[in-house]
């Protein structure tokens, strides 16, 4: 059953922009899965989707898992989309983004594998960036400037 669902899932963000969790379980439920909140919160996670700026001008599900060609600059996207501001706090960079935003966010980050970052807490529009140092918090934020600007 749970193989079966996160395919629907799957299917469904290809082929409409679900734009929150409520959303995606109304959607499951009507195509005749019981589940809850949790249950599609779970299944986001293991799908590893994560949301991004829809044509509308809203947000949507998409699935970013793999590092294939071009993931990169898809997880760049994601950081340009959302990004609001950052500040460096002693050996933590706070990241603000556009509220809903800093999950996606905080997922590009992990997924861009940048050397000084040992960890990222997300919240719904802020993100704390673990680093090992005062240094290493603002070298990341001069790298983090520079992707914005690519």
């Amino acid at each position: 059953m749970k193989k079966l669902r996160q395919e629907t899932i799957l299917d469904l963000i290809r082929k409409k922009d679900v734009e929150t969790q409520e959303e995606l379980a109304e959607l499951l439920r009507e195509d005749g899965f019981k589940v809850t909140q949790a249950t599609v919160s779970r299944d986001i996670r293991e799908l590893e989707l994560t949301k991004v700026s829809a044509s509308d001008g809203g947000q949507k599900y998409v699935q970013m898992a793999g590092g294939g060609p071009g993931m990169e600059d898809r997880y760049i996207r994601v950081l340009r989309d959302g990004f609001v501001s950052m500040e460096v706090a002693v050996n933590l960079l706070v990241l603000r983004t556009e509220s809903g935003m800093a999950m996606a966010v905080a997922a590009a980050l992990d997924n861009l594998s940048l050397p000084e970052v040992v960890g990222c807490i997300a919240g719904d529009d802020t993100i704390f960036v673990a680093t090992r140092s005062e240094g290493n918090a603002s070298a990341l934020s001069e790298r983090i400037s520079g992707l914005l600007e690519r």
